[in-house]
């Protein structure tokens, strides 16, 4: 089933690879794995479908850190409040 959560959702630009291998990209998040796990599929407003892919030093907890292509577009979304869908 699905289940809804809020987390702080920070986006970044920087290139690069994933803790799975995949590059960087649209649509690819870093996630606390203890939290949402690797590979689940999530919704998150505003930026839209998303995999799991990806962990990171700063992501603990209910944060996520969403790619952005741009350094503009990631100062644009910045630090936001959201609530995801987790399929």
């Amino acid at each position: 089933g699905e289940r809804l959560l809020v987390v702080d959702a920070v986006a970044y630009y920087l290139p690069g690879r994933t803790a799975s291998g995949l590059p960087v990209g649209p649509g690819v998040i870093a996630v606390d794995p203890s939290v949402i796990p690797l590979g689940s599929r999530v919704y998150v407003p505003g930026y839209g479908e998303s995999v799991a892919a990806d962990t990171g030093g700063a992501v603990k907890g209910a944060t996520i850190d969403l790619w952005f292509p741009t350094r503009a577009q990631a100062l644009a979304w910045g630090r936001r409040t959201v609530t995801i869908t987790i399929h």
